[in-house]
């Protein structure tokens, strides 16, 4: 069913909730507001606008079985305020869909996005990865507030290795490869929705690399979904293992690669993201 406007949700429901909410407009598009809670350091945090996006596509009647696959195109900056969602299904078949998503602000496309739905059956299933052995969430400290912005706060974070190691641009790190256990705080049960917004709750590669920090904003994101809505609740809110790392940097640009673990070593979804960087 189609959610209120932000302004008009009861304090007692969960902020992602409010953050991506959306309401009918009449001329067939959505309209949406930006969330103090997940400020960043310009406009929203990246991963709930890319979450309003898909946002867009589950609650359409026509919506066929499961996220597949969502590509965010971070085309400009989120002003902060109202913005107009704008869907369109581009072919459905009996199994699968293909939809398009553009957020708008004045004359503006700001996001523009395309994701594949599909109705999942059983089949032959093996997992080639393996989910890293790292200590329990509940033996590691919470991670305090991080580089003075909103959105960070809103998740339960503890870092089991490679933490936004320091910025005081005394020299490179060896690496960027962080695992972190993280959940929406307060808790919330685990939808698609909240795992395309912690597909992105990792900070920049280039600021786990380096040890300083300089302009940098995402360009694409993609994910891969690797489970049904029927596995992914067994989930419940406890919380996911993420795997990030950079793979390369260079003229401008870097990549990051990811992983989102669920319970019982489950795969949870694939993400790749360009990421662009000044200095």
């Amino acid at each position: 069913m189609p959610q209120p406007h932000y302004e008009t949700l009861s304090p007692e429901m969960h902020l992602f909730d409010r953050a991506i909410a959306l309401t009918p407009q009449a001329n067939g598009n959505w309209e949406g507001h930006t969330s103090t809670d997940y400020a960043n350091m310009i406009g929203p945090f990246g991963g709930v606008t890319a979450a309003t996006a898909l946002q867009a596509l589950l609650i359409q009647p026509e919506r066929l079985g499961d996220p597949v696959a969502l590509t965010v195109n971070f085309a400009g900056p989120v002003r902060d305020g109202a913005f107009e969602v704008r869907v369109r299904m581009m072919r459905s078949s009996r199994t699968t869909q293909h939809w398009s998503v553009e957020i708008v602000q004045g004359d503006d496309c700001v996001i523009n996005a395309i994701a594949v739905f599909a109705l999942r059956r059983p089949t032959w299933s093996a997992t080639e990865v393996v989910m890293p052995e790292v200590v329990p969430a509940d033996t590691l400290p919470l991670v305090g507030n991080m580089m003075g912005v909103s959105w960070p706060q809103c998740y339960d974070m503890r870092f089991a290795r490679g933490g936004l190691r320091g910025v005081d641009g005394t020299g490179d790190n060896p690496d960027s490869l962080t695992q972190l256990w993280i959940n929406d705080k307060p808790p919330r049960a685990l939808d698609f929705a909240s795992l395309t917004a912690i597909c992105d709750a990792f900070f920049p590669r280039l600021f786990s690399r380096r040890a300083q920090m300089v302009p940098i904003g995402t360009i694409s994101l993609n994910i891969h979904f690797h489970v049904d809505a029927a596995t992914l609740a067994q989930q419940g809110s406890a919380p996911v293992l993420g795997v990030a790392q950079g793979q390369i940097y260079n003229l401008g640009f870097s990549d990051q690669v990811a992983q989102v673990w669920g319970a019982q070593g489950r795969l949870l979804a694939t993400s790749q993201q360009a990421v662009w960087f000044k200095e």
